[in-house]
Parts: structure tokens; sequence; C-alpha cells
């Protein structure tokens, strides 16, 4: 990936389509467009254009300029905004590459505008999140990350670490002069707890944040044929699973993504539980039970014609015991819902539980911190932060820790040690992002 190239992409999705929009960025980007469509517009004013090369009209549309550095990129940017055929894109990028661009490479665009300093490391992940954004919930937690609630929260924490060791090191390098005094502020430490209560805040909220990003795991567990997967069939409004009166025909875990009230649910289909002789459906069953452990939700299904198997001990989720079958008499043992897949009654209350638990478990407005990344730095930070506190007396230790507590948070924001995740990121991206 070379810097000092142009570069060019398709941005707007695959063709044909109503509209294609080519992307540009780069030195080279006045000069091509002014070979492709004549005069340069306005900056940031849409002109219409006819477009050509070497004399032939390719197309006709709307062109519009960005200069460097008030664009995305930081560089010179343009965008073609063309008819959406899959013979005219292609012509149009072909006379692009004869004026010296190059197609861009996954996510180029946006590191581009991370290197330039137009985003940091948290606001080109916020971005990455609404990009791939499924429910109301993850747009507006991707939207707040890429906006920069979280970078502004991190600068203010990063300020007051400044501060705190900016007192420590003045005793430390002028602890001969005489307008330095020996003893640290009385506000010293008040700030320095408050400091570490803020990042601790929000290192719990880490967990909300998470399930709205990757959505909350629900297991279909219980014994076979207790109607795991007619059920997942009547939620999906589908027949993706295989619904069959012999026992064991699941054998593997079966994902299911759903929007409930705009919070991403993750449903698994899973083997019924039971003793069994088959190597394959034993195998179904380790990972039905390991799927169930690793749950935020668990649905234990109990149907009135099977026998009920045992539920495991080792569960962390929420269990909520659902009497299936309703359609074929009443349920008699314990349950919290009872419901049929057969004739949809209940599922309204099924689809109504877990809205709330999806209340209770993220609360009102998404949590900004929602990655492993930022678990691990404000864990980091917390942790040196309390390191400094218990050797408040010895300045030099107290200094380098919160020195550390500040290096965490720089490489939370792409200060620090970038390098170590941008490839892995940027390659996540679509083409022309």
């Amino acid at each position: 990936m070379r810097h000092d190239d142009t570069i060019m992409a398709l941005s707007s999705g695959a063709l044909p389509a109503g509209v294609a929009v080519i992307r540009l960025s780069g030195p080279k980007v006045r000069d091509a467009l002014m070979a492709v469509s004549g005069p340069l517009p306005r900056p940031r004013l849409m002109a219409l254009r006819h477009i050509g090369d070497a004399g032939q009209r390719l197309d006709q549309g709307l062109v519009v300029f960005f200069p460097g550095p008030a664009s995305f990129t930081g560089e010179d940017c343009a965008e073609l905004h063309v008819h959406g055929s899959r013979a005219g894109v292609k012509a149009i990028l072909s006379a692009l590459s004869g004026q010296g661009l190059r197609l861009a490479e996954a996510g180029e665009f946006t590191r581009r505008a991370f290197e330039n300093g137009k985003l940091d490391l948290l606001t080109v992940e916020g971005l990455g999140d609404l990009l791939a954004a499924d429910t109301e919930r993850q747009r507006q937690q991707a939207l707040a990350r890429y906006d920069g609630a979280l970078s502004l929260k991190v600068d203010q924490w990063r300020s007051v670490l400044l501060d705190l060791r900016a007192e420590l090191e003045a005793r430390l390098d002028f602890s001969d002069e005489g307008d330095v005094d020996a003893e640290l502020p009385n506000s010293f430490l008040a700030s320095l707890i408050g400091l570490r209560r803020s990042i601790a805040d929000a290192l719990a909220a880490v967990e909300s944040g998470r399930v709205v990003r990757e959505g909350i795991r629900v297991a279909l567990a219980g014994a076979p044929n207790a109607g795991k997967s007619s059920l997942i069939n009547a939620l999906a409004k589908s027949d993706i699973a295989i619904v069959s009166d012999e026992a064991g025909t699941t054998r593997d875990v079966r994902e299911v993504p759903l929007d409930i009230d705009g919070n991403l649910f993750v449903f698994l289909d899973l083997a019924g539980l039971r003793n069994t002789d088959s190597k394959a459906e034993a195998e179904g069953i380790r990972r039905a039970k390991q799927a169930m452990e690793g749950a935020d939700i668990v649905l234990w299904l109990m149907a009135p014609d099977t026998q009920d198997a045992t539920l495991p001990d080792n569960l962390t989720g929420k269990i909520i015991r659902v009497a299936t079958k309703s359609d074929l008499t009443a349920a008699t043992a314990p349950h919290d819902l009872q419901l049929s897949a057969v004739s949809g009654e209940g599922l309204d209350m099924l689809f109504a539980t877990l809205a709330r638990y999806a209340e209770d478990l993220i609360g009102g407005e998404p949590a900004l911190v929602s990655h492993e990344r930022d678990r691990m730095a404000l864990s980091a930070a917390v942790a040196n932060i309390d390191r400094a506190e218990a050797t408040l007396k010895q300045f030099e230790l107290a200094a380098e820790s919160l020195r550390e507590a500040s290096a965490s948070l720089e490489r939370l924001i792409g200060r620090l040690d970038a390098e170590r995740v941008l490839d892995r990121l940027f390659l996540q991206f679509c083409i022309g992002k």
C-alpha cells in the first residue's frame, strides 16, 4: 500500500444499480478530474458533466471535488456520480487508470484518513461498526463512537493524567526550587480517585456495549424433540431448520440473527441433550453444552410429549423455562412461558420477555466501549492508577505508573502501537471505504 499514489474505487456497491459512485483520493485527483470531466467544479458543489476519455463520451453524471485537507482523507478527493452500468463504470475506471490512478485496497480511504489525522483509531472502529450495523441500537452505538464521543472522553482522561503527572514530575525535577512544595496538593488524591472512578465506570459498561455490537446470544436447549428447531423456524418465519419426529436430527449449532425492538439477538438451535451411542450426535451434544455455557440467555424447552432432560448446573446466563407445544396440551411442569410454534401462541410474550431483558442488560443509551481493545486498555489504565495511588510517597514510581496509564489510553486512540491493529482493522472494510 503506497500512500503517494492516487487511488480510485467504486464506493456504491454491486452493479448494475441506479447510480454508481466512483471515489478518488490523492495528488493526481485534480488533473485526472479535468482530463475526464473538464474544468474543476467549485469545491464541495456538484456539477453536471460529460465524462469521457480521449474525445470519446463515456457517460454523463454529477462531479464533486473536495480539496485537501478539508476532505475525508485529508487529500484532494473527488466523486463521480454516474449511471450504474457495468460497462459504463468499467470504461470510466479504465479512463482514470490511464491518468495514473490505481484501484484502492480494502479500507485504504479510511486508512489515509487515519494517517492524515482526520480520524483516530476509535472513530475508525466506529465507522467500521456503523458499516456493519444491522439494528437500531448498533447504529446508535456505532455513530456515537464515530462522532468522537469516546475519543472526547479519552482526551479528558488524558488531560487529567497530564496534570497529575506534571505535579509529580515537578517535584522530581525541581525539588530544590523554593516555589515547588515538597508535598502534593490536597486536591491531588481526589483528582486521582475521581479519574479512576470515571474510567472504571466506562470499563463496567464494556459488556453491555459488546452485547449491542455482537448481539445477545440465546440458546434454545432441551431434550430431543422438545421443539427447538420448530421454534427457530417460527422465530425466523422460514424453514431454515429440519423438523422431524426422529430424535437427534440436529447435530450442529445453527445461528439465526434476529432484530427484536432494535436489538440484535442471535438464536442458537442446538442438539437435544440425552445419552447416545452415536459419535456424531455426542459431538453435537458437546457443542450444545458449550454454546449454552457461553449464552446470555438459555431458553430451556420442555414438551408434553417428551421426557425432560437434565439442565446443566454450570450456566451463567439467564434461564427461561419454556413449555412448548401448547397446541397439544397445557403444560404441567413449572415454566416461565408457554407457547406453540405451530399456532404462534405465546410468541409475542417471548418477544416481549426478550425485549425487557435487553433493556435491563443494555439500559438507555448504548455504551461507547464495546471492543476487546477497549477492555484491555481501560483495565490497564485502572491498574496503573491503582499502582500510582499505592506509591504516592515515592514520586518516581507513582509518576511511572501514571505514564503507563497515559500510554494505555494513547494506544486506545491509536497514538502508540497503532500498526499492530491497523492491518487487521482495515481489511474488514469494504473496497471504496
